[in-house]
């Protein structure tokens, strides 16, 4: 007969058996004495009509997360195409500081989220191919830059403007929100990038708006003139500005991307102001720096990646790379 046993069980059903069998006048020292185990061991086979072990799962599982909670975490996963310990690290900075990894491993087979891997079939129709070549092998220093929009909040008198700077080597991220899109705006968000960036910058690739670039007038497309802000600034750093052809946003897909996951942030919660909004997305920032492992990284964190290539290359490097494991302050 099959008998299946605890990994640390003391006893067998045989020796249960002849437990459960002693005579009464047995003390449960004594019988402890004879069998080699606990006092505890024989008070709870001497007393029980069985002699099989029982699961110790509890028989209600405790759930920490309500029902909206679920919904935005459902969502996340779908669009954000999240692993379970990247959700967990989300879940418990934005929703629930309490979340178990198994709470929330339950939560979505019960709900019949689809996994990863199906979520990644379900994107290319089936097929394994991927909908676009992967970008070639790059050191870090090569900088997507985009704007995007956001929502005017209640107490915001105009909307604002969300400027992002990702690197390509390491999906390295810096932004931050300003009040217009202007190429005076462009170019004082351009110095963070080289203050904040832990490597010298080679390359910057943006978009043909006004921001970055003159190449478009009213007379049509021409070179650009150098003279634009931006330019000067890249200039003034020895930084090769480079731009997307006209018609073809997904040359600059990297920054798109990040922008969708944004996208998608911000549509989980409604935002009480413009500082709430803003504190948000850069926590968001900050976890995805350094907590949320990334497939094209080989599932490390952008700061670990980082201190990889920093180890390798430290010429590239202009100052040490730190990684804050801890929780956002």
């Amino acid at each position: 007969m099959d008998i299946k046993l605890h990994k640390q069980a003391t006893t067998t059903p045989k020796i249960r058996a002849e437990i459960q069998a002693a005579s009464a006048s047995i003390s449960d020292s004594e019988l402890a004495r004879q069998y080699g185990v606990s006092d505890s061991t024989i008070r709870r086979w001497r007393y029980r009509g069985d002699v099989h072990d029982r699961p110790h799962t509890r028989h209600n599982l405790l759930t920490t997360l309500t029902h909206e909670q679920e919904e935005v975490l459902v969502a996340a996963r779908e669009f954000l195409r999240l692993g379970l310990d990247d959700l967990l690290i989300v879940a418990r900075e934005f929703l629930n500081p309490r979340l178990s990894r198994s709470g929330l491993h339950r939560m979505l087979k019960r709900r019949d989220v689809p996994t990863l891997a199906e979520l990644a079939r379900q994107d290319v129709g089936g097929d394994e191919t991927p909908r676009y070549k992967p970008f070639k092998d790059y050191e870090p220093g090569y900088v997507h830059i985009d704007i995007k929009h956001l929502p005017q909040m209640p107490d915001e008198q105009q909307k604002r403007y969300l400027y992002v700077a990702i690197d390509r080597a390491t999906r390295w991220v810096y932004l931050e929100v300003r009040s217009s899109q202007s190429a005076k705006d462009a170019r004082a968000f351009m110095k963070q990038v080289e203050e904040k960036a832990p490597f010298k910058i080679q390359t910057v690739l943006t978009d043909n708006g006004k921001s970055f670039t003159d190449r478009f007038t009213r007379a049509g497309e021409r070179k650009p003139s150098g003279r634009h802000p931006f330019d000067q600034e890249c200039q003034a750093h020895g930084i090769e500005h480079r731009l997307i052809k006209p018609g073809r946003p997904q040359t600059n897909g990297m920054v798109e991307r990040f922008n969708g996951r944004i996208s998608d942030v911000l549509a989980t919660r409604c935002y009480a102001s413009g500082e709430d909004l803003e504190q948000t997305l850069k926590r968001y920032c900050w976890l995805y720096n350094h907590h949320i492992p990334q497939k094209a990284l080989h599932h490390q964190s952008p700061i670990a990646a980082m201190k990889e290539w920093e180890a390798k290359r430290p010429a590239l490097f202009t100052k040490r790379v730190v990684n804050h494991p801890g929780p956002y302050i």
